[in-house]
C-alpha cells in the first residue's frame, strides 16, 4: 500500500492541487446558496465549469510542457510594463480570495468556540500561518490536499444519498436555465471558483517539477485532471443536492448565517457533523491561501524577467508574505464595505470570475495558439473550436454579471 502511494503521487497529484485550490470555503458557500436559493436548477452550471476548469488547466498543462510559463509568453509579447500592470491588476483578486478565506478560518473558530474567540483576531492569525507555511518546505502539500478532497467527497456523497433527493428534479438540474440576475450571479461565482484562473499561471510552472515535459506525458497529465476535477465536481453537486434536499424544505431562503451549510449535515448525520464540517472549513480555507498567493509572486517576477528560483528567492518569500499581510486584514475590509463573512466568501470569488477569468482565459487561448512557442504542438482547430468556449463563456458571464457583482461589493460603502 505504501508502494502504491508513493507511485501514485510520483505520478499523479498535481490537479489535487489545484482542485483543493479552488475547492475553499467558497465552493461550500457558493454550492450550499445555489442549493438552497435555486434547488436543483444550477447543477448545469457546476458541470459545465468544471469542463471549462479542465479545459483551462489542459491549455496550461500543454503551454508548460511544450512553451514556456503563461506570464513569460505575455511579457515576452505586450513587454514588461503592460504585463505587470496585469499582474498587478490580477493579484486584486487573489487578495480579494484571502481576505475572504481569512475571515472564513476566523468565523469557524468563533463559531467552535462558542463565540469565545472573536473571528477579528483569529482572521489575522491565519494570515500570519500562511505567510509561514508558504515561505517554509511544502513538502505533503500533495498528500493532504487529496487525502482532504477524498474526505469531503466520502462526506458529502453520503449525505447526498441520506437526504433523499428527488431524482427527476435532480436530473432536470443538468438542463442549464437561467431563471433570474441571481442565478446568473450564482453562475458566475460558480465558474469564477471552479475554473480558477491562478490555476492557470501554477499549472503551466508547476508541470515541469512533476517531470511532464514531452509528448509521452500528455496521456498522465489528462489523466491527472480527470481525477481532480471528477472528484471535486462531484462534491460540488452534492453540496447543491444537500442543500436543496434538506435546507431548501426546511424554509431556508439564504445562507443568512455563517453556519447554514454545516446545519444541512448536521440534521441528517447529527451535532458532530457541524463540528466535521467546521473544520473542513479551516482546512479548505487554509489550504486554498497559499496556492492562491503563490501566483502573486511568480506573475510579478515572471513579468519582470526576475529569477524566483522556483519559488525559493528572498524576493518571492516578501511578495509573497506582502500579499497575506493585505489579505488578512479581513475585519477591516468587512467594517468598510459593510460585507458580512459569508457575503465575502461568495462575492470575492465572483469578483474574480467577473475580471480575472475572462483576461486570463483570453491570455491563455493566445498562448497555446503561437505556433512560434507552442510549435506543432500549438492547437489546431478541432482544440480550438472547444477551447474558445471558455473565452466566450467567461467572456459573457463578464459582460452580463460584472455591474451586479461591483454593486453587491460596494453597494454598502455608496450608500
Amino acid at each position: 500500500m505504501k508502494e502504491f502511494f508513493k507511485n501514485f503521487f510520483d505520478r499523479y497529484g498535481l490537479s489535487f492541487i489545484m482542485v483543493a485550490s479552488y475547492f475553499g470555503s467558497g465552493s461550500i458557500f457558493i454550492a450550499s446558496q445555489a442549493g438552497v436559493e435555486y434547488g436543483y436548477v444550477l447543477i448545469w452550471a457546476v458541470i459545465g465549469a468544471v469542463l471549462l476548469g479542465f479545459m483551462a488547466q489542459d491549455m496550461s498543462a500543454r503551454l508548460g510542457i511544450f512553451g514556456d510559463t503563461l506570464m513569460t509568453f505575455i511579457r515576452n509579447k505586450l513587454g514588461k510594463q503592460l504585463s505587470l500592470g496585469i499582474a498587478l491588476f490580477l493579484s486584486i483578486g487573489c487578495i480579494a480570495w484571502t481576505l475572504a478565506l481569512t475571515g472564513a478560518v476566523g468565523m469557524s473558530f468563533e463559531v467552535l468556540t462558542g463565540g469565545a474567540l472573536s473571528w477579528q483576531p483569529i482572521a489575522v492569525v491565519t494570515g500570519i500561518c500562511a505567510i509561514l507555511v508558504g515561505i517554509m518546505n511544502y513538502d505533503y502539500v500533495e498528500k493532504v490536499m487529496t487525502g482532504m478532497m477524498f474526505l469531503l467527497l466520502i462526506l458529502y456523497v453520503f449525505v447526498a444519498g441520506a437526504s433523499g433527493p428527488d431524482m427527476v428534479e435532480v436530473a432536470t438540474g443538468f438542463v442549464p436555465s437561467i431563471p433570474d440576475v441571481g442565478a446568473m450571479l450564482l453562475g458566475a461565482a460558480i465558474l469564477g471558483t471552479t475554473a480558477l484562473w491562478p490555476n492557470f499561471f501554477l499549472e503551466s510552472i508547476l508541470v515541469k517539477r512533476k517531470g511532464w515535459n514531452s509528448k509521452k506525458h500528455m496521456k498522465m497529465m489528462r489523466t491527472d485532471l480527470t481525477m481532480g476535477y471528477t472528484v471535486g465536481g462531484i462534491i460540488t453537486v452534492a453540496i447543491i443536492i444537500v442543500a436543496a434536499a434538506v435546507l431548501r424544505p426546511a424554509g431556508y431562503t439564504e445562507l443568512s448565517t455563517f453556519t447554514a451549510p454545516g446545519e444541512a449535515l448536521e440534521i441528517v448525520l447529527g451535532q458532530w457533523a457541524m463540528i466535521v464540517f467546521l473544520v473542513g472549513v479551516i482546512a479548505a480555507a487554509f489550504n486554498s491561501i497559499v496556492p492562491i498567493m503563490w501566483t502573486v509572486p511568480f506573475m510579478i517576477l515572471e513579468a519582470l524577467d526576475i529569477d524566483h528560483e522556483d519559488g525559493s528567492s528572498p524576493l518571492f518569500k516578501k511578495i509573497f508574505a506582502g500579499g497575506i499581510l493585505i489579505g488578512m486584514f479581513s475585519p477591516l475590509v468587512a467594517h468598510v464595505t459593510g460585507l458580512s463573512v459569508v457575503e465575502m466568501i461568495t462575492l470575492f470569488p465572483a469578483f474574480n470570475g467577473v475580471f480575472g477569468l475572462p483576461i486570463t482565459a483570453a491570455l491563455l487561448f493566445w498562448a497555446v495558439n503561437d505556433r512560434k512557442l507552442m510549435g506543432k504542438n500549438a492547437n489546431d482547430w478541432k482544440l480550438n473550436s472547444v477551447n474558445v468556449i471558455l473565452v466566450l463563456f467567461s467572456a459573457y458571464i463578464a459582460v452580463n454579471s460584472a455591474r451586479g457583482v461591483l454593486e453587491a461589493i460596494f453597494g454598502g460603502m455608496l450608500a
